[in-house]
């Protein structure tokens, strides 16, 4: 244990530093207390001199959320020494986490109390003027374990957001072609795989993906094999397009289906509506007479007693975690934080993972690819990270229709063919190419209402794990 660091206190001598907990592209992340109530916070640093650097935006986006449910609060961001320093809620294990606890199944009850809760979140960043752009489970955290705010699923790392229109005019960025990826490969939207420009839109059929991914387990554009990056990024793209979410949703409630589809076919400036989005859910849980309880499926592991790393994870974690656990000094977090300045990241596997480690800092490893918008280079990101705490339905059939009874009226002809090709609009004849996935700016979609109604609403990625799990930062 080092005195140095136990003693390190930041942030106007209100913040002591605690045990280090991993180090991404920006830096080094620790845990540490709150000296005057004893609250566990998160504590980023960031060296001044980065190339890159992100901590001040992120407070920024912070900030612009404050007091709004499902965020972390910001309690300081400034300098100290020769490092950018922010500090924030610590919160519990990630999303992607608790779905490999579970065996790597939510069930549908698990997913729509979820989905309600995601699309609120999105909803908050979007009222705000921003599009998040790197939806994934790895972004999405419930609170620390044994509070009011253990089942909130909160929102962080925002080190990808982007302003899709002007705070103070409301007046939307423009459409535009031929942009650099942005966001994990796994899930992000197949406009954006087209190069072209992101808007809310995006967000939401990212959020789909993640959904139909806790649902199946795996997503079909899993583990393909490219000799380069660039070509795998295609590949997936392709075989996005090439699914159809009839396919795709096969064997879970129709809303599935209905949710992604309404998410392609949403113009590029378009609202949403998030209402409706949730309702779909909701309706899902009646119909299939599921009462939204609040208790998730890794509240029902260890006999009831929810996740517990000594009993869920293999020896490896659990040494993991106890090699996190020992305090380490701030000085060599220096030498770490260098070796990852100008956007450079190790690719060294580290075995050093905690609730921090896991929600603000991951290192990267051959696994899901993600890329930033207007780089020269596309990036890395690290597959998915481990913290220390460690179906039913109707079916579809093959002619785009639903098995079953259903309140829901049947599909529209272009819905129809929404589902069976996978992209927003049938190509037929000549057409805009901004509406090949997604309508074009201005305008509006039908939709299938709950009631029936149709209305106008204004790398790999490899399945599992090989050599047992990885410990990894954002």
């Amino acid at each position: 244990m080092s005195t140095s660091t136990s003693s390190t206190v930041v942030g106007n001598g209100t913040f002591r530093v605690g045990r280090r907990c991993g180090e991404g592209s920006f830096g080094v992340v620790y845990e540490g207390t709150n000296i005057t109530n004893g609250q566990p916070v998160a504590l980023k640093f960031e060296p001044r001199k980065s190339d890159s650097p992100q901590l001040r935006d992120e407070f920024r986006s912070y900030r612009m959320l404050s007091g709004m449910p499902g965020f972390p609060q910001v309690y300081y961001f400034g300098q100290e020494g020769l490092h950018n320093v922010l500090i924030l809620d610590l919160l519990g294990p990630n999303l992607e986490d608790l779905f490999d606890l579970c065996s790597r199944k939510f069930s549908i009850k698990t997913v729509c109390m979820l989905a309600k809760q995601m699309i609120t979140r999105v909803q908050a960043i979007h009222e705000k003027s921003l599009i998040y752009r790197d939806i994934k489970p790895d972004n999405f955290l419930i609170g620390l374990p044994n509070t009011k705010l253990a089942n909130v699923v909160h929102m962080v790392d925002f080190g990808m957001a982007k302003a899709y229109r002007d705070p103070r005019t409301r007046v939307h960025i423009p459409y535009r072609e031929k942009k650099s990826l942005s966001g994990t490969a796994r899930y992000m939207s197949i406009n954006t795989h087209l190069g072209r420009e992101q808007s809310r839109r995006d967000d939401l059929e990212s959020l789909g993906h993640v959904l139909v991914y806790f649902l199946r387990g795996s997503l079909p554009w899993q583990g393909l094999k490219a000799q380069t990056n660039k070509q795998k990024y295609e590949k997936i793209g392709q075989k996005k397009q090439d699914t159809q979410i009839l396919d795709l949703c096969e064997g879970f409630p129709q809303e599935v289906a209905f949710y992604l589809s309404y998410a392609r076919r949403l113009g590029f400036e378009e609202t949403p509506d998030y209402d409706y989005m949730r309702e779909l859910f909701t309706k899902m849980l009646v119909d299939q007479k599921i009462e939204e309880d609040g208790v998730f499926d890794w509240m029902l592991l260890n006999a009831g007693k929810g996740y517990d790393v000594s009993l869920y994870s293999p020896p490896l974690l659990r040494q993991a975690h106890l090699q996190a656990c020992s305090l380490t000094p701030i000085e060599p977090a220096s030498a770490a934080m260098q070796q990852t300045q100008n956007g450079r990241r190790s690719h060294q596997v580290q075995h050093s993972v905690s609730s921090t480690a896991s929600q603000y800092d991951r290192r990267p490893a051959p696994g899901d690819l993600r890329v930033r918008t207007e780089s020269p280079t596309v990036g890395v990101r690290g597959s998915p990270h481990y913290h220390p705490y460690n179906r039913s339905g109707q079916n579809l059939n093959t002619s785009g229709q639903f098995k079953g009874s259903s309140n829901i009226a049947i599909l529209d002809q272009s819905m129809q063919g929404t589902l069976r090709t996978g992209l927003a609009t049938p190509v037929v004849g000549e057409y805009d190419p901004r509406q090949s996935v997604g309508a074009a700016p201005g305008k509006s979609v039908p939709r299938t209402m709950p009631n029936g109604a149709i209305t106008n609403a204004h790398q790999d990625d490899t399945h599992g794990r090989r050599g047992g799990r990885r410990f990894l930062c954002c």
